[in-house]
């Protein structure tokens, strides 16, 4: 099975739980304690807190974990004092008064997880650093940014929305699907996704409500970083098309032999995995490889037939990995682990890792049992 080597657009990202840190722009004398943390809350990422003097922001969901914790969910923010509203009666960022993030400057270099109002009015995070480039024109390194503000000060929804429900019977709701791949290409549709799940029912209906949630970010997170956020449909480098035929097999490739290239959310490839998932789907994807990027339910197909039947160069599928509690970890080496994990390629695990996470927090839920790397 080989991949897409997307280089720049795979580079590593820092962004956890999809929220990272949010800078108080007042002076640390005067930052305002954000409402104090409760054991029994829920916080989710972008939620802020305050203990021991402190203020702490949430990377991702968390319950019963006090900051700073030992687990690297809460941020630390600096000391706190005084009133909620912060010094000089302006409100501290995530307060009563509504979001607070600074408004975009043109040419000013920006870190990774850095906040922003853009002149349309919306919040942008960067996920990745830049110069200053347009959030609106450099969709690459600028993700949209939900800021609900309202009256909780920051406290146990914080800086995100919730979607609502869904309605199709998969555990991500088309709006959290939204949400979760802005820049999406149309191709990868939500509907051709549920359409696809009838083919493996288990796929994120196994196991507890958690664990469902988290296989289905667990193989969203992996096709985000093999596709560059749902937006390749094909592998982009052209040259390596002629070398996924393996004449050795009695079939060969009927299609041609440049036919077996990368296709669809985990970049089927070989003739071999096309044959084999061709006659595990019903589907003659041997002599009809393009249905993979014609075919938005075929290519999700695809990407679930890999996710529940193969392991690769891992020691179980992926599906088994999640829930089993193996954890995320294992699916990374089912998928791509001789090319990334043990140390091959940390910055290609971590994109991995990261989107995982902000995906639990989407979802509403926690990392669960097993090692998040490889």
């Amino acid at each position: 099975m080989s991949r897409v080597r997307l280089l720049a657009m795979l580079a590593a990202v820092t962004i956890v739980g999809g929220v990272v840190a949010v800078f108080n722009m007042l002076p640390a004398s005067a930052a305002a304690c954000s409402p104090a943390w409760q054991a029994s809350a829920v916080y989710t990422g972008g939620a802020t807190v305050s203990r021991n003097g402190h203020n702490f922001l949430a990377k991702w969901w968390t319950q019963n974990e006090a900051p700073p914790g030992n687990t690297g969910v809460w941020q630390d923010q600096g000391a706190c004092g005084g009133s909620s509203t912060g010094g000089g009666g302006a409100p501290a960022t995530g307060s009563a008064g509504g979001c607070s993030f600074p408004a975009w400057v043109q040419g000013k270099n920006y870190a990774t997880g850095d906040i922003v109002k853009f002149t349309d009015g919306k919040f942008y995070i960067a996920e990745h650093e830049n110069p200053g480039y347009s959030p609106v024109i450099s969709t690459w390194f600028w993700d949209p940014y939900t800021c609900s503000g309202g009256g909780t000060g920051g406290g146990p929804t914080g800086g995100t929305t919730t979607p609502p429900p869904s309605t199709s019977g998969f555990v991500v709701s088309e709006a959290q699907f939204n949400q979760m791949f802005p820049s999406r290409n149309s191709f990868y549709s939500y509907s051709g996704l549920v359409a696809a799940l009838k083919a493996y029912p288990a796929f994120a209906g196994t196991g507890s409500d958690a664990q469902k949630k988290q296989e289905a970010a667990a193989f969203l997170a992996n096709v985000n970083h093999e596709t560059g956020g749902l937006v390749y449909v094909v592998e982009q480098n052209t040259a390596n098309y002629p070398h996924y035929c393996d004449t050795s097999q009695s079939y060969g490739c009927p299609a041609g032999q440049a036919s077996y290239y990368g296709r669809g959310p985990i970049q089927l490839s070989w003739n071999f995995n096309y044959k084999a998932a061709g006659d595990a789907l019903g589907i003659d994807l041997l002599h009809n490889p393009n249905l993979v990027q014609t075919d938005s339910a075929v290519a999700w197909k695809t990407a679930l037939w890999y996710w529940n039947t193969q392991s690769g160069p891992g020691t179980m599928t992926p599906h088994n990995a999640m829930v089993n509690g193996a954890g995320f970890g294992e699916t990374i080496r089912s998928i791509n682990g001789s090319l990334e994990c043990g140390g091959r390629n940390p910055a290609q695990v971590q994109s991995r890792v990261d989107a995982y996470q902000r995906f639990v927090s989407i979802l509403g839920t926690g990392v669960g049992a097993g090692a998040l790397s490889c």
